[in-house]
């Protein structure tokens, strides 16, 4: 490449002193087609030199676990690499990933509410394909709950999505949380919500009741307004969807529940979340919820099944269903 003065100089004999190329090309002893280059385009651009990636070695890979699965996120991805040796960066491959894949359609924005600690939990339900049963298909369904403040994850998969299912899940979920928040927000839930019209909204008496016993009051997104309560949507069964479950097997029931507890303690709740810049384990405040209730067990019991009577001794319904669940999850009935 020429030197600043040497393009000046050419451009100066060859425009002001209009001297012919011929001529120039003795005077600066350079070739007539450098000179007619430099004439045509003053400012030359370097050749460029194609620069080897982290990420050659590992094209392949992601463009079979693309294929795999075409929604799968580059966090994903980046787990998947992981073990495979790849040290690179999470930005680089967020850009690779978004440059091999068609482009999603852009989303809704919202204005984000940030609730303070202790004062919400956000729950919905997700739908996950099944499982085979040697040959028997069993519907697979995910619990979620989510601390709205922390943004820390409560997730349980189940088989059933029956009333009993859904109160042992909340139970699980306080007693992992060790506490309460003081409201929790639901969608039409059928299990939760007997009928919505407008701002009148009335829940099933034995959900109340439930409710009353562990002390939160229930809340109801309006119809068709999942971003009410956003952060279970996107932050729970959304990212379930795209973090844990691609490119998993499961072999049953069980098996879904341990990897979902490994996933919980190894990334979910540790890793920098985006908004809050924070991990959820170390964001969340568990001595801000409401403690749990004290329930007593029934005062009649038999000796071989010291929580189980037939003649359930409890003062309400919503502390009778926590009884025979109980008793379920105990293997007694």
């Amino acid at each position: 490449m020429l030197t600043t003065d040497q393009i000046n100089d050419l451009h100066r004999l060859y425009w002001s002193e209009h001297w012919p190329i011929r001529k120039i090309e003795r005077h600066l002893r350079m070739a007539w087609r450098t000179i007619k280059r430099y004439l045509d385009m003053p400012a030359q651009t370097p050749a460029e030199r194609p620069r080897a990636s982290k990420l050659d070695p590992y094209k392949a890979t992601i463009a079979e676990l693309i294929e795999k699965d075409p929604s799968v996120s580059a966090a994903v991805i980046g787990q998947r690499l992981r073990p495979l040796g790849y040290n690179g960066g999470g930005s680089i491959l967020r850009d690779y990933v978004h440059g091999v894949r068609p482009q999603l359609q852009p989303q809704r924005a919202f204005v984000r509410m940030e609730p303070k600690a202790g004062e919400r939990f956000e729950v919905d339900w997700g739908h996950f394909d099944s499982l085979d049963y040697q040959g028997d298909q069993r519907k697979l369904y995910a619990f979620a709950l989510v601390d709205g403040h922390s943004r820390i994850l409560c997730l349980e998969f189940t088989h059933s999505q029956s009333f009993e299912t859904f109160v042992r899940c909340h139970i699980h979920a306080f007693q992992k949380l060790n506490g309460i928040a003081r409201e929790i927000w639901y969608d039409n839930l059928a299990t939760a919500v007997a009928e919505h019209d407008g701002r009148l909204v009335r829940f099933h008496p034995r959900f109340l009741a439930f409710a009353r016993e562990y002390n939160f009051y229930p809340r109801a997104c309006n119809p068709a307004s999942g971003w009410e309560k956003g952060k279970v949507e996107r932050g729970g069964i959304g990212y379930v969807r795209q973090n844990f479950w691609p490119l998993r097997d499961f072999t049953d029931l069980h098996d879904v529940n341990r990897q979902a507890r490994e996933w919980l303690d190894q990334i979910a709740n540790q890793r920098l979340h985006r908004e809050t810049r924070e991990r959820p384990f170390d964001r969340f405040q568990p001595n801000a919820l409401r403690p749990l209730p004290v329930i007593a067990r029934p005062t009649t019991a038999t000796p071989s099944r010291p929580w189980f009577t037939k003649t359930c001794a409890c003062s309400s319904m919503a502390i009778a269903t926590v009884c025979r669940i109980a008793s379920s999850d105990a293997g007694l009935c």
